[in-house]
């Protein structure tokens, strides 16, 4: 699991950015494969994603093509994760996906930035990490920024920009997203 509190930063024109480039060029030929997929070729794609971020996913992981990442090698995957069609994971800064985590269509979890200093905007590349606890529910075109953490069993309305940490058993929605709600079993 990424440290809540870390921040990478790769400056351009170094080794580590000569790095972050060739893993980005590796990742996109496994997403050009695995977006040939389609939904009956599950196991592929489960051999195509554990190829990508260097482990083995469960046999109930499931993603339905297309997916985007710039990296792939800092996502951790959880049991019974399900990723629908046309997300975007952009994982420089860690990204952790708990168990039981469902995921809708064009959601994307962006772990990278840039500074907002005119100056420093395209000098550096800022990541920070994402933690989404077990049994979460990102609902369709949310997006969530790097440096949160969203709490067990939250639920991310449709369409909310998350830029906050979220508590567990909320549902949060809007742009920024806000608190609507505690939830649970009633």
């Amino acid at each position: 699991m990424p440290d809540k509190d870390s921040t990478r930063m790769i400056y351009n024109r170094t080794p580590e950015s000569a790095a972050m480039s060739a893993n980005v060029k590796r990742a996109m030929a496994i997403t050009a494969k695995l977006n040939q997929l389609t939904f009956n070729d599950a196991d592929e794609i489960r051999a195509l994603f554990s190829e990508l971020i260097g482990k083995k996913v469960d046999d109930s992981f499931l993603l339905i093509p297309p997916f985007y990442t710039a990296g792939g090698d800092e996502i951790c995957v959880g049991h019974n994760v399900f990723i629908n069609q046309n997300c975007t994971l952009y994982d420089l800064g860690g990204l952790c996906i708990g168990d039981d985590v469902m995921i809708g269509p064009n959601v994307s979890i962006i772990t990278t930035g840039h500074s907002l200093e005119p100056s420093q905007r395209r000098k550096v590349t800022i990541g920070k990490p994402i933690v989404i606890e077990r049994n979460v529910w990102i609902a369709a075109g949310a997006i969530i920024i790097g440096g949160v953490t969203i709490g067990e069993n939250s639920v991310v309305a449709a369409g909310a920009v998350v830029t906050r940490n979220v508590p567990p058993n909320t549902l949060v929605g809007g742009n920024p997203a806000r608190v609507i709600r505690s939830i649970g079993d009633e």
